[in-house]
C-alpha cells in the first residue's frame, strides 16, 4: 500500500511538471503572438505618420510616434483590439502637434483663424495661414473623415460630428490659453482649470475611443458622450494636474502655456511652493475617489470595456511623465 501510495504520488508530480511545461509554452505562444501584433501595429503607425509628412514640415514640433503609440497599447491591452490602437494613436498623436503649434509657433492672429477653420471644419478659411499650419488642418481633416468612414462601416454609426466637435472645444480651449498668456494675463486657478481640463485634449481621445470600441453606441450615450460627462472630466483633470506639477523631463518643451500651480500660487501670495504642491496633490486624490466612484457605479451608461480604458488613461499618466515630486496615489487600485 505505501508503494502504491509512493508511485500515485510520484505520478501526480509527474502530470503537474507537464502542465507546468505546457502552460509555460502556451504562455511563450500568447507572447509571442501579441508581440507580433505590436510589431504589425508599429510598422502601420510609422508609415501613417512619414506619409502625413508633419515630422519633416514641423521642425518645432515634438516627433515621437512610437511613445504616442504607448498610450493606446496600456489603454486598450487586449490583443483583439490592434484595430482600435492603430486609429487610438492616430488622435493622440494630432493632440500633441496642435499643442506644439498653439505652445510654440503660431502668431496670435494665425491661431485664430486656425481654430475659426477648425470651428468651421474648412479647409478654405485657412488659406491665409502658414504652410506648417496648413499641412497640419489638413491632416488633422483627413484623419477625422478617415476614422469616422471605418467606424460607419464596422458600427453603422458616423461619428463625424462627435469628433469635429470634440476638436473644436479643444482648439478653442488652447486658443483661450495662447490669449492669456500672450496678453500676460493669468486667470484664477479655478478659471484655468476649468479650461485647462479641456486643453488637457483627453476628452478627445476618449471621444475617438468611445466610436472605435463600438459598443453601446445609441443617440443617448453619444449625447452624453458629447457633454463631456464626468468620467470623461475627471480622467483630464488627473492628467491636467499631473502635467502642471512641473516639465516632464523628457519633453524639452520650451514653451510658455502656464500651469495651474503658477496660477495658485500667484492667486495665494502667501503660499509656498510646497504647499501648493501639496494641494495640487490632493485635488488629484479627490480626482481619483471622484472617477473610481464613477466607474463603479451602476447603472452606467458606458461598456465595462470603456470604463476600464477610461481608468487605464489615468493609471497611465504618472508613468507617462516624470516629475521631481510625485502626488500620492494610493487611489490609484485595479478593478
Amino acid at each position: 500500500m505505501a508503494r502504491l501510495m509512493v508511485n500515485n504520488f510520484l505520478n501526480n508530480i509527474d502530470i503537474r511538471n507537464e502542465n507546468i511545461k505546457v502552460f509555460a509554452e502556451l504562455a511563450k505562444i500568447d507572447y509571442e503572438i501579441v508581440r507580433s501584433i505590436h510589431q504589425k501595429e508599429i510598422l502601420q503607425i510609422t508609415n501613417w505618420w512619414k506619409d502625413l509628412g508633419l515630422a519633416k514640415e514641423l521642425k518645432f514640433a515634438r516627433d515621437q510616434p512610437l511613445k504616442w503609440h504607448m498610450w493606446s497599447i496600456s489603454v486598450l491591452a487586449d490583443p483583439n483590439l490592434s484595430e482600435q490602437r492603430v486609429d487610438l494613436t492616430k488622435p493622440i498623436s494630432l493632440v500633441y502637434i496642435i499643442d506644439d503649434i498653439f505652445d510654440l509657433h503660431g502668431t496670435l492672429d494665425d491661431l485664430s483663424v486656425f481654430t475659426e477653420a477648425v470651428n468651421e471644419w474648412d479647409f478654405t478659411a485657412a488659406n491665409q495661414l502658414p504652410e506648417s499650419m496648413k499641412i497640419s488642418l489638413k491632416a488633422l481633416f483627413d484623419t477625422t473623415e478617415s476614422i469616422s468612414t471605418n467606424i460607419f462601416e464596422k458600427h453603422g454609426w458616423n461619428p463625424i460630428e462627435s469628433l469635429q466637435k470634440s476638436w473644436k472645444k479643444l482648439c478653442n480651449a488652447f486658443l483661450v490659453e495662447a490669449k492669456w498668456f500672450a496678453r500676460g494675463e493669468f486667470p484664477k486657478s479655478e478659471e484655468y482649470l476649468r479650461n485647462g481640463i479641456v486643453s488637457s485634449g483627453v476628452h478627445v481621445v476618449l471621444v475617438h475611443m468611445f466610436f472605435l470600441l463600438g459598443q453601446g453606441i445609441n443617440k443617448e450615450t453619444v449625447d452624453f458622450v458629447d457633454g463631456f460627462p464626468p468620467i470623461i472630466a475627471l480622467t483630464a483633470m488627473i492628467l491636467r494636474l499631473w502635467d502642471d506639477l512641473g516639465t516632464a523631463k523628457d519633453e524639452n518643451q520650451d514653451g510658455n502655456d502656464g500651469s495651474y500651480l503658477e496660477c495658485y500660487t500667484r492667486e495665494h501670495s502667501n503660499m509656498t511652493v510646497e504647499r501648493a504642491r501639496e494641494h495640487v496633490s490632493q485635488l488629484i486624490s479627490d480626482a481619483w475617489k471622484k472617477l473610481n466612484r464613477e466607474c463603479l457605479s451602476r447603472p452606467s451608461p458606458f461598456s465595462s470595456i470603456f470604463t476600464k480604458a477610461c481608468l487605464n488613461v489615468a493609471r497611465m499618466i504618472p508613468l507617462m511623465y516624470s516629475y521631481d515630486d510625485s502626488p500620492s496615489q494610493e487611489s490609484l487600485r485595479s478593478l
